[in-house]
């Protein structure tokens, strides 16, 4: 017999672990990297774009891209604008 496997959305996932205050402390720390990273990974999927191409269209390295990706980099506005342009997606950078 089967058992019965529960799964979840990632969504629904993190808004739960949003109400244990130290988890919402640490994820406020990270949602902007979190952010972005999540933001280039999936336009560079849905373009089918690898890291390496995505690199030489933005005259830079894969391992940049890797690094932004991974969230191990802080890069630039004019990297990100960049990126969004070799991905020809819209950065949006808001302050609230």
């Amino acid at each position: 017999m089967r058992k019965t496997q529960k799964y979840y959305k990632f969504d629904d996932y993190l808004k739960e672990q949003l109400k244990n205050p130290e988890f919402k402390k640490a994820w406020d720390e990270i949602e902007i990297e979190s952010s972005i990273a999540e933001g280039i990974i999936g336009k560079r999927i849905e373009k089918n774009i690898s890291q390496r191409d995505l690199a030489k269209k933005i005259n830079s390295t894969q391992a940049v891209i890797s690094r932004i990706e991974s969230m191990n980099a802080n890069p630039s506005i004019k990297t990100l604008k960049k990126i969004a342009k070799a991905l020809d997606a819209k950065l949006e950078i808001k302050i609230r």
